[in-house]
């Protein structure tokens, strides 16, 4: 599969910014008013580059999926930017943005998400449909081959473990050829085990195809296959780790709440 270049955008959006995948400016997410109003994201300012695996970590209620939301244009941030490609998010309509999600993002979720009526390739092939794109089956078959799924293409959801039913879901988040994979706790739902598969599967995404992606996770060992683990402390950045080991992010996750490291460490063992 091949990078997409970072010159101006077939779809009409403004030039990447060369190296950037994805730009926050001062993002704030606000849900209500007055005393009541909860600070989901205060102020996040944040660059990520194209072509790496970031881990965004934090306590519970730290504002990571919220990031991901704004992030992915799944939500609108109460004030600030974001940034897609060079293509300014915040202002577009919503049938602009639910183009650019089919079309440039791709989304791997906890629940896999699978039609269970498709076939794996049928599923694959979705977002390609829905995009209205050329349903490419020669695309699909390179997606799945890269994934170990080969010779699973027409078999059902249900026919299929936990473990590859997230690598159809995450075969399905490449045969766009995004600018940015979101994913939210994708190992949440497995074993140990299959968990490494998939996490291994997402770094070799990024290593050999190119991918970006953007990772939530409450597992320092999933953190730990990212090239930059983030943390979140009361809707804010509150600093990063290149390159972590397991016990270097549960460290930093232990200074920022003891109580909910010390349950994410059992969860993890």
């Amino acid at each position: 599969m091949r990078r997409r270049s970072s010159g101006q955008r077939q779809d009409g959006g403004a030039p990447a910014a060369p190296g950037h995948a994805v730009e926050l400016r001062g993002v704030e997410r606000r849900y209500g008013r007055g005393t009541g109003a909860v600070h989901a994201l205060r102020g996040v300012d944040l660059t990520l580059p194209r072509g790496t695996y970031t881990a965004v970590m934090g306590p519970s209620g730290s504002g990571k999926s919220t990031l991901l939301q704004c992030a992915a244009g799944l939500d609108r941030p109460t004030a600030g930017s974001v940034v897609l490609g060079g293509t300014e998010l915040t202002g577009l309509g919503e049938n602009k943005l639910t183009e650019l999600r089919r079309s440039r993002l791709g989304f791997v979720f906890q629940a896999f998400n699978l039609l269970p009526s498709l076939t794996v390739e049928q599923n694959v092939l979705l977002p390609m449909r829905l995009a209205g794109l050329r349903a490419d089956r020669r695309r699909a078959g390179g997606v799945l081959a890269a994934v170990g799924l080969t010779e699973h293409g027409r078999r059902r959801p249900a026919e299929l473990s936990g473990g590859q039913q997230q690598r159809v879901a995450i075969a399905r988040a490449l045969v766009t050829r995004p600018d940015v994979i979101f994913a939210d706790e994708p190992t949440g739902a497995l074993d140990t085990r299959t968990a490494a598969e998939i996490l291994a599967l997402l770094r070799r995404a990024v290593d050999e195809l190119g991918a970006t992606v953007v990772m939530v996770t409450h597992d320092p060992v999933a953190a730990s296959y990212a090239d930059v683990a983030l943390f979140l402390a009361d809707g804010a950045l509150a600093g990063s780790l290149s390159r972590p080991s397991a016990a270097e992010v549960a460290a930093r996750m232990a200074a920022l709440d003891p109580r909910d490291a010390r349950r994410e460490a059992g969860t993890a063992a």
